[in-house]
């Protein structure tokens, strides 16, 4: 099992979910809100070279932790991925939007400067100057927008820049994102589940949930199961061979 996005510090139990990440998964990319956080989950949950744990400034809390920007950047300086980070433009976080790109754009540069990190990426409502920043940061890595819902257009720019997607069951609730789901680069597409905070069936997607992925993506590109199993397989020994993790290429079979 596999999964490009997941905050798996934050279900109850983390401890337990984390051990069973270990036992199920090949790999697991454990996306953080906030750079202290960050730290607190690589001291308490510890290192596995199954599970990559990146620093990350959520926006929809960049008003209350704006203050932890510097230390965001000094942590990319010390991984190979950082997320999640990203820009939110709905009602709901419009205040704090011009915080928001302050935090992205200096987390761009910072890995426009390092030589490019892999990055998992929040768009909501923002995707044109998600892109735009990228855009001014062209050696910022490899670029992940994690449960895009843009237009066809901004779907159009973000393939012709390099983006790639990541899609788990809870996109699928709605027509709407059945529909994008048809139109995703099927060699660009990896498997998340944004547990806890995504639900199916009234539960949290959990970290081992990629075959429901599998079934989801295989109904909607009418491809069978087997095949878009090994694709998004061959998706994710690409990408990690892109972003250096080499040492967890063989494990991905």
């Amino acid at each position: 099992m596999i999964d490009f996005h997941c905050h798996l510090d934050l279900y109850p139990q983390a401890k337990e979910v984390y051990a069973e990440s270990l036992r199920r998964n090949a790999f697991t990319w454990l996306v953080t809100t906030s750079p202290k956080a960050f730290r607190a989950t690589s001291s308490v949950l510890g290192r596995h070279e199954t599970v990559l744990i990146s620093p990350g400034l959520h926006p929809e809390i960049v008003s209350d932790r704006f203050d932890e920007l510097e230390l965001l950047t000094a942590q990319i300086g010390d991984t190979i991925a950082v997320g999640e980070i990203g820009l939110d433009g709905s009602k709901r976080y419009a205040a704090s939007y011009l915080k928001q790109k302050q935090v992205f754009s200096a987390a761009v540069r910072r890995c426009h400067q390092m030589g490019g990190r892999a990055l998992s990426i929040h768009s909501r409502q923002a995707v044109s100057d998600v892109l735009e920043l990228l855009r001014l940061f062209p050696d910022h890595g490899v670029p992940v927008l994690h449960w895009f819902t843009g237009t066809a257009s901004e779907l159009k720019t973000a393939i012709g820049q390099g983006c790639w997607f990541s899609i788990g069951p809870a996109a699928f609730c709605s027509a709407a994102g059945k529909a994008l789901a048809t139109k995703l680069p099927r060699d660009r597409v990896l498997p998340e589940s944004d547990g806890p905070f995504a639900q199916l069936d009234g539960r949290s997607v959990m970290p081992w949930d990629f075959d429901i992925t599998v079934a989801l993506l295989s109904d909607v590109w009418s491809v069978p199961f087997e095949e878009v199993r090994a694709q998004l397989l061959s998706n994710a020994r690409m990408f990690v061979n892109k972003i250096g993790y080499t040492k967890l290429i063989e494990k991905l079979i």
